[in-house]
């Protein structure tokens, strides 16, 4: 499965600090509970890279109305 094939699952998403220091992001498929914890400055990285792909998708929709 690759980042543009579609899927029927569901997930649900937490993201918050833990007392260790470290951003957590949760998935929760209902099946499975993965946790990731990554340290602060890689989850800012992810966040610039979530930022990124939200204005490439943002341009890529504009094109296909």
């Amino acid at each position: 499965m690759g980042i543009n094939s579609e899927s029927d699952v569901s997930a649900n998403l937490q993201i918050g600090p833990t007392d260790l220091g470290m951003v957590r992001l949760f998935i929760d498929t209902g099946k499975v509970e993965i946790p990731l914890d990554f340290e602060p400055e890689e989850a800012e990285e992810i966040a610039d890279e979530l930022r990124a792909a939200a204005t490439r998708a943002r341009v890529m929709a504009s094109k296909g109305k």
